[in-house]
């Protein structure tokens, strides 16, 4: 799943490319993956015409602003992608809907999974989820003080605490795992009993993984990677493989479905879940 450096690379690479363009044509394949949040409005009528004011990121959310105040909000989920083609594209089978644009260009939505979902809205706030997020993970107002002040609340297991997005939005389960790594904590550790320490050296970690990530990940799409294609992740993903360093085994415990990745060693903690 794309989260915050992967979307915040296809922001950064797309809105130089289609701020100023106007919209050409929406063509919706199938409607599973498109809702549209102006019910008295046919979507490709109410964006026909309109030029791209910004192209940004609220949390995990691609948001695409147009004159006019509408909005298009792309939630990727497990297996979407936007990929450019041109506008006379025959659409593939997992293809679910195409915005073509006055320079010829276009961009096609593409979900092998049928998961994601794209909103059409005057109002971000009516997207689910949206109104709910806590402040960004790398906003600079986020300062630490303001960290610990949204943390103080949660008294969960960190590594939830971080990925359900109230505390601090944008996090998901592989870029906790990376965060958690290089702040050397346990992930199961319960938030509420770290110290002050200990939380100065997650933030710092946070802001340091996030960074140097958005960083890899503007350089491979531009380079034409799949958004879901994660290169040199320091444990995520790697269970078995030798810890970058201390190199003992990555450890995987599965929680809920969801793979939690980290080296006992280096992250010391119960050996069940505390």
């Amino acid at each position: 799943m794309p989260e915050l450096p992967e979307v915040e690379a296809l922001a950064r690479l797309l809105c130089p490319r289609l701020v100023g363009q106007r919209v050409q044509a929406l063509q919706v394949y199938r409607p599973l993956v498109f809702r549209n949040l102006l019910p008295a409005q046919d979507p490709a009528e109410a964006l026909a015409g309109r030029a791209v004011t910004g192209v940004g990121r609220r949390s995990k959310f691609l948001a695409l602003s147009f004159e006019g105040g509408l909005w298009l909000a792309v939630h990727f989920m497990l297996a979407g992608s936007l990929e450019p083609c041109a506008p006379d594209v025959r659409p593939r089978t997992r293809d679910y809907y195409l915005l073509a644009f006055s320079d010829g260009s276009a961009l096609r939505y593409h979900d092998l999974k049928g998961m994601g979902k794209t909103y059409l809205t005057d109002d971000l706030a009516r997207v689910p989820g949206l109104a709910d997020l806590g402040p960004d993970a790398l906003d600079p107002a986020l300062t630490l003080e303001a960290f610990l002040e949204r943390l103080r609340p949660h008294r969960g297991e960190i590594k939830g605490v971080l990925t359900r997005e109230r505390a601090v939005s944008g996090i998901g389960n592989a870029y906790a795992d990376e965060i958690l790594f290089v702040a050397g904590l346990y992930p199961f550790r319960k938030a509420g009993r770290l110290s002050r320490q200990e939380l100065e050296g997650l933030y710092a970690a946070m802001r340091q993984v996030l960074e140097e990530r958005v960083a890899l990940a503007e350089g491979a799409l531009a380079e034409g990677a799949n958004m879901h294609q994660r290169q040199g992740m320091l444990v995520h993903g790697r269970a078995g493989e030798p810890c970058p360093r201390c190199g003992a085994p990555i450890s995987e415990i599965n929680v809920a479905r969801r793979p939690t990745h980290f080296c006992r060693r280096c992250q010391p903690g119960l050996l069940i879940r505390n």
